[in-house]
């Protein structure tokens, strides 16, 4: 699952120098949309610190990284937990190193399966011939170790209830793969990179479980499921012709458009559920902060990516939907951070009022 548009430009430019390739249009609204050019650079030229940036792809990083920040937050916040820093670093180191061994795992298995294997300006190390698919998959068992590790630190810090969640955040990265190639790609994302970041590092900071961090945090899990989406979307031909069955691939092109469009737009529904339901029912749950409504402000940039998949046919800019899963990725941290500031806002008007 890239993330291209979240890259400042002087890393942008350094990883991916050859991002001006030629492009030519062939079959809209398919994978194969464009022929991106190939590159004349040779591996031996390549400094390696580019090779592993390429073949851990930091810039993804973001979707993973957001849900441990925010259920750190609602710890805080919403759980009157005391802020424990060291565990929040180790969380979130933790949730970065399995990330990135995830990230390469599954370019290993998608070279291997014959998936990557044009050369484009977005496209991975294995593939461009600068690392082997042996070396990255030694590699990615390192980080998966490293990550485990760490994990196991924050067990015994913490106690065994995050044992369960980190064991089942582990089975999904490992078995990542498999999951995506029968259309359970967009569940694994959601459960890893949304609801059991954010439950995880609540239980670090709490120490024990809540639904409150499950339940609040959903609209975060979709705009994540809403990335992949749009990547499998793109690819669906070529995913069908290696018989991969993703989400996009059943849906079908119309269907993907209106599951897309719950996706993005469905958070701010859900965000104003949270803060009505429990406020009108009278039960004995905790409402949604009316500060929530900052979320909205992103509303905009849902809006803008809506028009990019609804004009895939005929985009206004040749690349509009082949990166929308980048421009979905942009979407995914601002909504998180607007998300995450509104908890902080109720929490210092709780302290004036």
């Amino acid at each position: 699952m890239g993330a291209l548009g979240v890259i400042p430009t002087p890393l942008r430019n350094f990883i991916f120098d050859d991002a001006s390739a030629a492009l030519r249009p062939i079959d809209p609204p398919s994978a194969v949309w464009y022929k991106l050019g190939m590159f004349a650079e040779g591996s031996a030229k390549i400094p390696s610190l580019k090779k592993w940036l390429v073949a851990v792809r930091p810039w993804a990083l973001p979707a993973s990284t957001m849900p441990v920040v925010f259920g750190t937050s609602l710890a805080v916040v919403i759980g009157g937990a005391p802020f424990q820093a060291g565990r929040f670093v180790l969380a979130l180191l933790a949730m970065v190193i399995l990330h990135s061994g995830a990230n390469m795992l599954s370019d290993v298995f998608d070279f291997r399966r014959g998936l990557d294997r044009e050369r484009t300006p977005v496209s991975g190390a294995i593939v461009r011939g600068w690392l082997s698919a042996s070396t990255v998959t030694a590699a990615a068992a390192v980080f998966f170790l490293a990550g485990s590790a760490l994990g196991l630190l924050l067990v015994w810090m913490t106690g065994r209830t995050l044992l369960i969640i980190g064991a089942a955040g582990l089975a999904i990265g490992l078995f990542y793969t498999f999951l995506k190639y029968r259309a359970l790609g967009d569940l694994a994302v959601f459960l890893n990179f949304g609801i059991l970041g954010s439950l995880g590092a609540w239980v670090v900071q709490t120490g024990a479980f809540s639904w409150l961090p499950v339940i609040w945090t959903v609209p975060l899990a979709m705009l994540v499921s809403a990335i992949l989406h749009a990547n499998n979307w793109r690819d669906t031909v070529t995913d069908r012709e290696r018989r991969i069955r993703t989400v996009a691939s059943w849906l079908g092109d119309k269907g993907s458009l209106y599951y897309y469009g719950g996706l993005i737009f469905g958070p701010f529904l859900l965000f104003l559920g949270l803060m009505a339901i429990p406020r009108l029912t009278g039960r004995d749950l905790v409402p949604l902060p009316w500060t929530f409504l900052l979320a909205w402000l992103a509303f905009p940039r849902a809006l803008g990516l809506w028009a990019r998949a609804r004009q895939r046919y005929a985009p206004r800019r040749p690349m509009d939907f082949i990166v929308l899963d980048g421009a979905t990725s942009q979407y995914n941290l601002v909504f998180g951070l607007l998300a995450t500031a509104s908890v902080w806002a109720h929490y210092l008007i709780s302290k004036v009022l």
